[in-house]
């Protein structure tokens, strides 16, 4: 990976949006978007807050959360530390 995220931000990986629901199919534009996925690099924190998250923990962020940027023809999420809702445990 070669994006380092700065003080208390993460990099997050989307989990993909439901692709069919009850046996129906949902064309693209009815998609809802995910909030839901996996932290792929973590900044250092702040010097009023250190870095709780780290790499691999699968996480649920807010629906308008963080900027959404492409890298290597794969999409990504960049968010603060505080966006994130929670900490899924598997």
């Amino acid at each position: 990976m070669n994006i380092k995220p700065l003080a208390d931000r993460v990099l997050v990986l989307p989990a993909p949006a439901e692709e069919k629901v009850g046996g129906i199919i949902i064309p693209d534009t009815a998609k809802e978007k995910p909030q839901r996925g996996k932290v792929v690099a973590t900044g250092k924190g702040t010097k009023d807050e250190e870095m709780i998250l780290k790499e691999g923990d699968t996480v649920l962020y807010g629906k308008y959360a963080g900027t959404e940027l492409e890298f290597d023809g794969t999409k990504y999420i960049m968010m603060r530390q505080s966006d994130v809702l929670a900490v899924v445990e598997e």
